[in-house]
């Protein structure tokens, strides 16, 4: 079976496909009297919605959101909140040459040979156009953390060799990622940036990169130990956006080039705040936030759908075949995928900051 919901008790559920009549969802467990809007949400899915700029899928969605319950007199209500996103611009005859021949990078055989049965027009279920779920549970999110003043923000730090150097302040990072359309802090890196994904669009290639998330003001406790730790359940909120292929927490894999001493983060008062002189450690702790700002980086895979024929076999006939992948697709989904990045880690925070009851389960 399908999984299609995440949290314990800020509940999200999401549906849809690429090529559906709409998408969306449902999110259940979101205490009443919390001032949320159309524009709330729509104001998030536009930050990933196709065809922004040169840099994504030329697929025209507007995206519009429509909301159908859960909010009362501009509040929710503590009812289920259900949003919907109708797709607009979908081409399926692109796809008629998918339908026994899976892509290689996509899920497609996996899909058909679990379920049998697998809409295969855009990638059904397994599109990355079925993030608009993710964003519009994580608008809710967002607008819940607010009233703690806590902030995630996630930005693009590498495309394919070029790099950025963290050299930039939180409130720099808000502003700059704004002013390009990589949504990179380091503004002369971002042109470089561009130019490397069209080069890729180009020559009907692809490619990946590294995008940091950073979840600011947070406090001590947050998360449930042992089997519910505040990190595992942000991994795996992560690693579960299709196109994510490694997760590092801090340091992640260079702290094993340090020594304990090292990698330690030593303690110090601050203004009567317990803080830490580094953050090595990413602001999590035994698997609870400590209070200094969560760190997260994700591996974003090059987008699998390139042009030229690729090989593959037939299900049908059960011989090798080729396949030339036609349709509209993102060179890069680095740029995108950071809202859905934050929409996921958006999503844990609540749900853990009610469970750990700094925010309360039925009314704000």
């Amino acid at each position: 079976m399908a999984s299609n919901t995440t949290g314990e008790i800020f509940k999200v559920t999401t549906f849809g496909a690429s090529h559906g009549t709409a998408l969306g969802a449902t999110i259940d467990g979101c205490p009443a009297g919390l001032s949320l809007t159309r524009e709330d949400i729509q104001e998030e899915l536009n930050k990933r919605r196709p065809g922004t700029s040169n840099l994504t899928t030329a697929r025209d969605e507007k995206d519009s959101v429509e909301i159908l319950s859960g909010i009362f007199n501009g509040k929710t209500d503590g009812t289920p909140i259900t949003a919907i996103i109708r797709n607009k611009d979908q081409r399926s005859k692109n796809y008629d040459n998918l339908k026994n021949n899976p892509r290689p990078g996509h899920g497609d055989l996996c899909w058909q040979k679990k379920f049998n049965n697998y809409d295969y027009r855009g990638g059904g279920r397994g599109s990355g156009r079925i993030t608009i779920g993710h964003v519009i549970g994580g608008a809710v999110s967002k607008k819940l953390l607010a009233l703690h003043d806590i902030t995630v923000t996630a930005h693009v730090t590498s495309i394919h060799h070029i790099h950025t150097e963290n050299k930039y302040s939180l409130n720099e990072i808000k502003e700059n990622i704004t002013k390009n359309n990589v949504r990179c802090a380091d503004l002369d890196k971002a042109q470089e940036m561009e130019e490397e994904i069209l080069k890729a669009k180009k020559e009907g290639n692809s490619v990946g990169g590294i995008v940091e998330i950073i979840i600011d003001n947070i406090p001590i406790g947050v998360g449930q130990p042992v089997f519910d730790k505040l990190d595992g359940d942000l991994v795996k909120a992560l690693m579960n956006i299709g196109a994510v292929k490694g997760v590092e927490v801090g340091l992640g894999f260079e702290s094993t080039l340090l020594t304990g001493k090292e990698f330690n983060d030593p303690y110090h008062m601050e203004n009567e705040k317990i803080m830490t002189e580094t953050n090595n450690a990413g602001g999590i702790l035994g698997g609870m936030s400590n209070g200094m700002p969560i760190i997260l980086k994700i591996a974003v895979k090059p987008t699998p759908s390139v042009s030229g024929i690729q090989k593959t076999v037939n299900l049908e006939t059960n011989e090798n075949s080729t396949i030339e992948i036609e349709g509209r697709h993102d060179p890069c989904i680095c740029p995108r995928v950071t809202t859905v990045a934050e929409s996921a880690c958006s999503m844990v925070i609540v749900d853990h900051m009610i469970r750990a009851g700094f925010i309360h389960p039925d009314k704000i």
